[in-house]
């Protein structure tokens, strides 16, 4: 499972020209489903998207976290994070796991981190949308459960 993280001002999701998902101060998540992913992959990312120390303290040192600033997180999926560009130009998706598991996982992630108390807000899988996010710093974070990077 791989996660683009983002830390910003807001973020908002539309379908079709209408916002079906919008946050504020937190975190946009692009979320990517590898085959062979599985519960622990998400419990890996929801613990890392709650905890994760990427907000600036009164110092503006990064040492707080989602949870710690009382933020909200939209997450979106994103099987083109799985994509393999290394040969040709065209990339190729085989490590994306099938659709039907994806949606499991990705709600499965969602779910887990509004257990923990953030407000989760959360794109349409398998729909086209238009993503915003007000990028604060600019902060981006790059996760991967199997901890390839």
């Amino acid at each position: 499972m791989r996660a683009v993280v983002q830390r910003a001002n807001s973020g908002s999701v539309e379908v079709g020209g209408e916002e079906i998902s919008s946050v504020g101060k937190g975190l946009v998540v692009l979320l990517g489903v590898a085959e062979g992913d599985e519960e622990k992959d998400c419990k890996y990312i929801a613990d890392k998207l709650v905890n994760l120390r990427i907000f600036p303290d009164e110092s503006g040192k990064m040492t707080l976290s989602l949870s710690d600033i009382g933020g909200e997180i939209l997450i979106v999926s994103q099987f083109t994070l799985m994509g393999d560009a290394r040969k040709g130009r065209r990339p190729d998706f085989f490590a994306a796991a099938p659709p039907a598991k994806a949606e499991e996982l990705y709600e499965a992630v969602a779910s887990q981190v509004e257990e923990k108390g953030i407000t989760v807000g959360m794109g349409l899988f398998g729909a086209y949308m238009s993503v915003r996010i007000d990028n604060d710093g600019p902060v981006t974070i790059l996760l991967d459960s199997k901890r390839d990077f």
